[in-house]
């Protein structure tokens, strides 16, 4: 039996999981760069270091951004990897592809580049891996012509993502694929040619499920919410009340504990509610968001890159969310104007606001202080809790019980 030459990427395709060095493999047939690329990855494995580099700035015609540079240090081993470029498509609106699209897009990656794909990236780009330099403007006027167009990379505006909202989900408190397409449409500019200190990123969550990561991933976080009383079905609670434990797996668990469960009624104390959704997902045929509905705006999010991870801030509890958004989109203007103005390079938005105060921000953007802007109460030196309150919230609590 012939000697596996990849011995360490062997290993992967092993266990019950899915595996993407099979994909690998099945694409080096057919592809000489997806071959060299096998071999750098169990040269990587073996030595234990990596052999891309970045350098040079590659791209398309009239852009700065979409296109993302990078080779192999080792051209000799690898030649077909010499340059293995990466260029950024950008996705349709909650990523609602028809097969025929599909089917193009990926016709034109196999004539130009590698056949290799990630579907798709953090930011919701579909990512197109390794192409040579010379293809890159054939690709992109092939990818043009179909209707396609490049996403964000760099220190520009990236691509706006959103998750499935009014499409799929029936708790959509927005319409988040209006919202995400309008903005998008809105600053191509940003994102196409590289303005900014650093990256920024706008995301958009149709409810406080966030199932884009917006809080903890977005320089600027829409997230769908709802004022007043959230909607209970009485019936549907007590059927509910004979599957689960009402007391344990939804009051309990309550983050604002502003739920009651007597057994036969559950009672809910709206203005200590936070929206976090827990109770509705638990009960989604006996609890639904409230009628008057609109987004909570966030700021500052981002992963730990030059700095630590920072989850956003809240800048506007409650706004409504209508075509053409102008409320919304002189919000972001104003945020990107002053942070574009004084922040340094490679600072995000979060990095800026955490190093000259909240308070400086929120002068400089002309929105008022509130609670929700402070992150870490018992931190701060200007909030006092005095023995003798403590005390009487005790009484207080005791007599309550």
């Amino acid at each position: 039996m012939e000697k596996s030459k990849t011995p360490l990427l062997d290993e992967l395709e092993k266990g019950k999981w899915p595996s993407f060095v099979k994909d690998l493999k099945q694409a080096a047939e057919k592809s000489p760069m997806a071959k060299d690329l096998i071999s750098q990855l169990e040269l990587s494995y073996k030595e234990k270091i990596g052999h891309w580099k970045h350098g040079g700035i590659v791209g398309v015609k009239g852009y700065g951004s979409g296109v993302i540079g990078r080779y192999t240090d080792r051209p000799d081993l690898f030649p077909d990897v010499q340059a293995f470029h990466t260029m950024r498509v950008n996705h349709p609106t909650g990523w609602f592809y028809t097969a025929d699209a599909l089917r193009k897009l990926c016709d034109i990656w196999d004539k130009h580049g590698s056949g290799l794909t990630n579907m798709h990236g953090s930011t919701g780009d579909a990512i197109l891996l390794g192409m040579k330099t010379a293809q890159l403007q054939p690709c992109f006027d092939d990818l043009s012509a179909a209707g396609f167009d490049l996403g964000g990379s760099g220190s520009a505006l990236r691509t706006p993502s959103a998750c499935v909202g009014p499409g799929r989900c029936e708790w959509a408190c927005i319409d988040s694929l209006d919202i995400c397409h309008n903005l998008t449409m809105t600053y191509q500019g940003k994102m196409h040619r590289p303005m900014f200190p650093y990256k920024f990123k706008i995301k958009v969550s149709a409810c406080s499920n966030d199932c884009v990561a917006s809080i903890a991933r977005s320089d600027f976080s829409i997230i769908g919410t709802w004022k007043g009383p959230i909607r209970i079905n009485e019936q549907e609670v007590t059927a509910y009340a004979s599957s689960i434990d009402i007391q344990k797996e939804v009051c309990d668990l309550c983050p604002t504990k502003c739920m009651e469960w007597d057994g036969k009624k559950l009672k809910i104390q709206d203005g200590d509610c936070n929206r976090c959704m827990h109770c509705i997902n638990l009960m989604s045929k006996a609890l639904r968001p409230g009628k008057e509905q609109g987004a909570t705006i966030l700021v500052g999010g981002k992963a730990p890159i030059v700095e630590g991870a920072l989850m956003s801030w809240v800048i506007v509890p409650f706004m409504k969310l209508e075509p053409p958004y102008t409320q919304l989109k002189d919000l972001i203007d104003r945020i990107q104007d002053w942070w574009d103005e004084h922040g340094k390079s490679r600072e995000r938005l979060g990095e800026l606001i955490t190093r000259v105060g909240m308070r400086v921000f929120l002068r400089a953007v002309g929105l008022p202080a509130i609670p929700q802007m402070v992150k870490t109460p018992r931190s701060n030196p200007y909030v006092f809790f005095w023995p003798e309150n403590i005390q009487k919230q005790d009484e207080i609590a005791k007599e309550v019980k």
